[in-house]
């Protein structure tokens, strides 16, 4: 069961979006041929012969097209090519293919049709009475979330990335009116009974598999938290919990606002500064400096005089005091809701479902051996600083706060080598085309999957910029289909984003019995070919015997600038941007292959501390000689990438890494605390705790006492209790790179059986199966295997460098 809004807005973790902004960099495309992939091993949508079907050839269960890998490029580096390659007259099968959505106002259709069929789903539970009956409760409840999740994630991606506005409001109608019934559901208790009931009965549980068994405890974890046991007074009270914390956490990101706006200086007291930037914000002699401005950042790294950094240290460290009231009021809130709900702290009731860790204690025990592994490198690094201090004032008795971004970018300019003045060529070597080609090379090489470019039919995209790949197997044939939208427009959101539209899920065999009646349309309904495509409303599935599953359909959105069309040029990336692409890769790609049979554990339905290992995983792929030398290419002459081009720049970005991880682990524990008993306390206050765990676990000068920063730390709205996870999962993907795909062995990243052990021991299972259990086959390492808190403290131990314990 799906919570309602308000519930789910506090208890759980937005979808994942990497926080990461993607630099824009207008660069323009290379003309090529035009080719269309248009068949596949398992057949969906009615297809009609084009010009281009002869170019294409099926293989058993796989695709044999020489010419496939080369259209990858083309089509993102040539918007003529992709131009081309689109159907512009073809039937409108609707938005994703899916057959209500052939307009706007199809979306309010589908939402009715998917209340409809909720709601003989749930008749159907509460009348459960017979060992069949009760067998397949979990089944049953599985399929009702499915179709509340096929209509929310589908309209919620739809009304935020939709550029059409009537499409958007009516994807909102349609989100709204699935909530509202979610809240209605969220009132009865039949369901949680009728599910507390299968799981007493030996003769249900004991015909489940090991999925079945996994998801049934998701659901009652799910049922937990929505307070459906409550009586109704403290029921009705946890429901306007949850909605007055959903709106002040709205609020406080909203809201969120420095003490001072501008800082205000002469233009000679900021020396240093890129002058350009600098005369932007003159007037009259005086710098008008933005608080919180890309511009003041740069200022700390640059300006030479001391007294003017410290001027700008101060308001970019101290929130205003609305801000830190709105972040107080959010945790006291949270804390009222778990004490409502029979739990400890609010860090308790966040942590004990979908995470690995369980408990504070345990994610304590891991933010501790972490800062105890890292504490030698930043204190070294912070040695360093004050060294490079000395070189201009000797006299200088300790290091500031604010000279911290000032020696570290003075240390990196000094790092450059005489290859510096080719630095500003790497991008060529990184085209749109090149990079996604190289993905695809990537995960043939290591899963047997391949990205291949789709013809899209009227209707089906929500832009023109938009590609569609379907992933293939070369043993199961059409597994996924990805929709690429990866450059910037106005309006659209600068944040890099993994969507999934719709989940994995197996269609049983009475479902499409029941959904068969539908395939010949009718009274204004859509028109379906066959039972399956009624049953996945004409969106991609796969039929293998008896078998037949909806497929992973999902959305990658980035912002990069695309090249202009009259331009010679391909789309280039900095490898910043390649790292972002190849990390929201790493996300599809662990949708694609946990191809599970239940929806409520497929791909990144998984622990949420685990859901960051895959795609950060990827960024050691994009950094590795031996994949980069598989796809990376000068756009123009196609020489390989000059890998010392990449290595200088790597060594000056992780110059400072020990000092940003000991920044990320106090910023950790600052969220444990902040979720933790203080927040009831009649004395709680923000600023002690941050300023106590700077002083307590800092080899850098901590901040002053009179600053604020924690008001401006908008990862408390929507990972409470949960930051952590950031560090979590490097340290496992910088392990799982070592012991998998490294080894020691030249080459090794880049091979199948390496792939293949990852896959199996862990990608496959998405949520079906126990993350520590995973974690303990894929790394051979038998003290994972029951996590706990002593499981968390060895991962803490080691270390986010590689120099932990093995």
């Amino acid at each position: 069961m799906v919570p309602s809004s308000a519930v789910r807005s506090a208890l759980r973790p937005r979808p994942w979006v990497c926080a990461s902004c993607v630099l824009r960099r207008a660069t323009p495309f290379r003309p090529t041929k035009q080719i269309r992939w248009l068949s596949i091993a398992s057949q969906q949508e009615p297809q009609r012969p084009t010009k281009a079907a002869a170019a294409i050839r099926v293989q058993g269960k796989g695709v044999a097209n020489t010419t496939a890998d080369a259209d990858l490029r083309d089509i993102f580096d040539n918007p003529q090519a992709w131009k081309g390659f689109t159907d512009n007259s073809s039937p409108n099968y609707g938005l994703f293919r899916n057959r209500y959505l052939r307009n706007p106002e199809g979306f309010i259709e589908f939402a009715n049709v998917s209340l409809a069929r909720a709601q003989s789903i749930v008749d159907k539970v509460l009348g459960a009475s017979t060992l069949e009956e009760y067998r397949s409760v979990v089944r049953d409840l599985d399929r009702l979330s499915d179709i509340l999740c096929r209509v929310l994630d589908m309209t919620d991606f739809v009304r935020v990335t939709h550029p059409d506005r009537k499409t958007q409001e009516k994807a909102s109608v349609a989100y709204e009116q699935m909530y509202e019934y979610m809240n209605q559901l969220n009132t009865m208790t039949g369901l949680s009974g009728q599910l507390d009931k299968a799981l007493e009965t030996p003769e249900v549980t004991s015909s489940w598999s090991q999925e079945e068994r996994m998801v049934a405890e998701v659901l009652k974890l799910d049922f937990a938290k929505s307070a459906v046991s409550l009586p109704k007074a403290a029921r009705d009270r946890f429901v306007a919990l949850s909605s007055e914390i959903s709106r002040v956490a709205s609020d406080f990101i909203q809201e969120m606002a420095p003490f001072q706006d501008f800082v205000i200086l002469p233009s000679s007291k900021l020396l240093g500064m890129d002058p350009v930037e600098a005369q932007k914000l003159t007037k009259r002699g005086m710098v008008y400096l933005p608080t919180l401005s890309s511009a003041a950042a740069a200022a700390l790294r640059t300006v030479k005089d001391e007294d003017a950094r410290k001027h700008i240290f101060y308001p970019s460290r101290t929130a205003s005091n609305h801000s830190v009231e709105q972040l107080e009021t959010l945790m006291r809130l949270r804390g009222e809701l778990a004490t409502l709900s029979g739990f400890e702290s609010y860090g308790h009731l966040a942590l004990r479902d979908r995470m690995m860790a369980r408990t504070p204690e345990a994610v304590t025990r891991f933010l501790q051996a972490l800062a105890s592994n890292n504490k030698p490198k930043a204190q070294a690094e912070t040695a360093s600083l004050f060294k490079q201090k000395l070189v201009d004032h000797p006299r200088a008795l300790r290091l500031e706060p604010w000279d911290k971004d000032f020696y570290a970018e003075t240390i990196r300019r000094s790092m450059a080598s005489t290859s510096q003045k080719y630095s500003d060529t790497l991008s060529s070597y990184f085209s749109i085309g090149v990079v996604i080609q190289g993905i695809s090379r990537i995960l043939t090489r290591l899963y047997g999957i391949k990205l291949v470019p789709r013809e899209t039919t009227v209707g089906e995209t929500w832009h023109p910029d938009v590609r569609r790949l379907d992933v293939v197997s070369d043993t199961d044939g059409h597994i996924a289909v990805l929709y690429c939208d990866l450059f910037y427009r106005p309006a659209k959101s600068p944040n890099p984003a993994h969507f999934t539209l719709r989940c994995s899920r197996e269609i049983f065999e009475p479902e499409l019995a029941e959904v068969g009646a539908q395939a010949q349309g009718g009274q204004g309904m859509p028109q379906f070919e066959s039972p399956e495509l009624a049953a996945t409303d004409g969106m991609a599935f796969s039929r293998q015997g008896n078998v037949v599953k909806q497929l992973p359909t999902i959305a990658l959105i980035c912002d990069f600038e695309q090249s202009h069309v009259k331009s010679r040029m391909p789309t280039l990336l900095s490898f910043f941007q390649v790292e972002t692409l190849f990390h929201e890769m790493g996300h599809a790609v662990h949708s694609i292959l946990a191809r599970t049979s239940f929806q409520n554990v497929s791909g990144t339905r998984c622990a949420t501390d685990l859901a960051e290992l895959p795609s950060t995983l990827m960024e050691y792929f994009a950094a590795d000689p031996a994949v980069l030398s598989q796809f990376a290419r000068h756009y123009e002459t196609d020489e390989p990438l000059p890998y010392g081009l990449l290595a200088e720049k790597l060594r000056r970005t992780r110059r400072f890494e020990g000092s940003e991880t000991e920044n990320q682990i106090i910023l950790a524990m600052l969220d444990q605390e902040l979720h933790s008993t203080l927040a009831l306390r009649p004395d709680f206050d923000s600023s002690d705790i941050y300023h106590n765990l700077q002083y307590q676990f800092s080899s850098a000068p901590p901040d002053p006492p009179n600053t604020k920063w924690q008001g401006f730390f908008g990862h408390l709205s929507g990972y409470g209790s949960t930051y952590y996870s950031y560090l979590f999962d490097r340290v496992l993907a910088q392990r799982v790179w070592n012991v998998v795909f490294q080894a020691g062995r030249e080459n090794a990243s880049l091979e199948r059986e390496n792939g293949e052990r990852l896959k199996e021991g862990l990608l496959k299972w998405g949520g079906g199966r126990d993350p520590w259990k995973c974690l303990s086959d894929v790394l051979k390492d038998e003290r994972l295997a029951d996590g706990g808190e002593s499981a968390m403290e060895l991962v803490g131990s080691w270390g986010s460098s590689g120099q932990g314990q093995v």
